[in-house]
């Protein structure tokens, strides 16, 4: 579990360090290759995570280690332009110290984006699912250790993981767009390594139709503290058991870049709507 006094700190040196005040109900994690859109927007303050008390450091190409203080349509939104990996190496309290920080700030609410590989034979590489569910295979959990009843819970529900409005909000903004959303289900791993056939085929018969290595943890802190979540997954590889590719982090990268102007305009509606 979290240690509060360290999410505390790291919230008030960044409330401390403001130059003008930043009230915003929504926060924002960039997945990998996403960041360029947050050089388009309007931002006022932005903090290095090295800078920021108790933060991890984003290692990973396509994650900038930056939190800014944006706005999207009128609207202010903190943005995490880059995440933390159990891969890199950080523990789970690591990884979900950008949400519970944004929750110390005020935002009650978390648009989470990935990258993930299409497990669903129906979906396109290039493509965007709402994530509707996610299956927690990283064998890890925010959540263990003593509960801090500010924050939560001791046994925070998880059938409604997703925001249902929120998830219909993004669908209409998606068909105002003529932008395909697709649904699904996301599987979160730990990486690095992509995944075997053997694999592949396993998550597809659970019922996972996208895989990451990503957002579940960050979810379950989220809901923990009783933020709405919404989840966006850019599809970057079909992941076909039977006609496996190999995928390197460069396609990724790529596929990731092509995809994020959908989202991109996807996310200024959505937001601009709220």
């Amino acid at each position: 579990m979290q240690n509060p006094q360290k999410v505390q700190q790291a919230a008030a040196f960044i409330q401390k360090s403001l130059t003008a005040p930043h009230e915003a109900a929504t926060g924002i994690i960039l997945g990998t290759g996403l960041g360029e859109w947050a050089g388009e927007l309007k931002c006022s303050q932005a903090f290095d995570y090295a800078d920021i008390p108790g933060f991890p450091r984003s290692t990973v190409p396509g994650h900038a280690g930056r939190l800014m203080a944006a706005e999207i349509g009128g609207h202010k939104v903190w943005l995490q332009q880059g995440r933390f990996h159990l891969y890199e190496g950080n523990s789970p309290a690591d990884v979900c110290m950008g949400v519970r920080t944004m929750a110390a700030l005020g935002v009650s609410r978390i648009i989470v984006t990935n990258a993930a590989g299409a497990l669903n034979p129906q979906f396109d590489a290039g493509g965007l699912m709402l994530i509707t569910d996610h299956i927690n295979f990283t064998g890890a959990n925010p959540l263990v250790g003593p509960n801090h009843d500010d924050w939560g819970e001791r046994f925070p529900d998880m059938s409604r993981a997703y925001c249902p409005k929120l998830g219909a909000l993004a669908l209409d903004k998606a068909a105002e767009l003529g932008i395909r959303l697709e649904r699904g289900v996301y599987l979160g791993l730990v990486g690095p390594n992509l995944e075997t056939p053997a694999e592949t085929r396993a998550f597809r018969i659970w019922g996972a139709d996208a895989v990451g290595m990503s957002t579940v943890l960050e979810v379950i802190a989220a809901r923990h503290m009783g933020l709405d979540v919404l989840g966006i997954s850019c599809l970057t590889n079909k992941n076909l058991p039977d006609c496996m590719q190999e995928t390197s982090l460069d396609d990724v990268l790529a596929m990731a870049g092509a995809s994020a102007q959908k989202l991109s305009r996807l996310l200024d509606a959505v937001v601009t709507a709220l």
